[in-house]
């Protein structure tokens, strides 16, 4: 029962808090109310998945496409955009994730087992959360976002070759996702290939997004 709520609190934690990294930078209003229920509604699927029927690598596609559907349908942005928004926040949020497990791995915090045997995984959460809080609210802070996105779902929107390149740059996301959990699992040595990868990428989005909000030509 407790390893239950407990599941249930922290994935909720980890969405709004993926929500909010999202909004952050991208400059758009917070909703607080919306965020939490798409974040209890996201908790439950993911319990439902992994608890009755053990299904963690279709959970994380499955939460994945959910974030992407509250940005589109319930927080009214456009699709396209929509997109581009959850391939960045994910890449930027696992980034921030994958550097920690490197580091409670090497330091044996993440094989913790006292008092319940979840409690690594637990730790690492509650620290991805705390530092995805903290670098969310220091971009709204100095106001380091990126403003293109348009905070209305409809209307024509002009996408050109740089808008192309940063929706083909979230296609991968989910993918190394599934990667992380594989390598976690089988091949633990070469884990250090993940947080390289989402770099790489998150470089890319950070380059091209810049362009796009000073309106440099492409």
């Amino acid at each position: 029962m407790l390893d239950s709520v407990l599941f249930i609190v922290f994935s909720v934690l980890e969405s709004t808090s993926l929500f909010y990294l999202a909004f952050k930078i991208f400059k758009i209003d917070l909703y607080p109310k919306e965020i939490v229920f798409a974040g209890l509604i996201m908790a439950f699927f993911s319990y439902c998945l992994r608890f009755n029927y053990s299904m963690s690598k279709t959970d994380v596609f499955l939460q994945y496409t959910l974030a992407f559907l509250f940005i589109w349908l319930l927080f009214r942005i456009h699709i396209f955009y929509a997109v581009i928004m959850t391939g960045m926040t994910y890449q930027a949020y696992m980034l921030i994730q994958s550097l920690l497990y490197l580091f409670m791995n090497l330091t044996g915090l993440v094989k913790m087992n006292f008092p319940s045997l979840s409690t690594g995984s637990y730790l690492l959460q509650l620290l991805t959360v705390t530092a995805s809080l903290i670098i969310a609210y220091y971009i709204g802070k100095k106001r380091k976002g990126f403003d293109f996105v348009p905070d209305k779902p409809e209307g024509r929107i002009d996408i050109g070759k740089r808008d192309k390149i940063l929706f083909a740059l979230s296609i991968p996301s989910v993918l190394l996702v599934i990667l992380m959990l594989y390598l976690v699992e089988y091949l633990p040595n070469l884990f250090f290939l993940i947080p390289l990868l989402y770099g790489m990428l998150l470089f890319g989005y950070l380059y091209y997004s810049s362009q796009k909000n000073r309106g440099d030509e492409f």
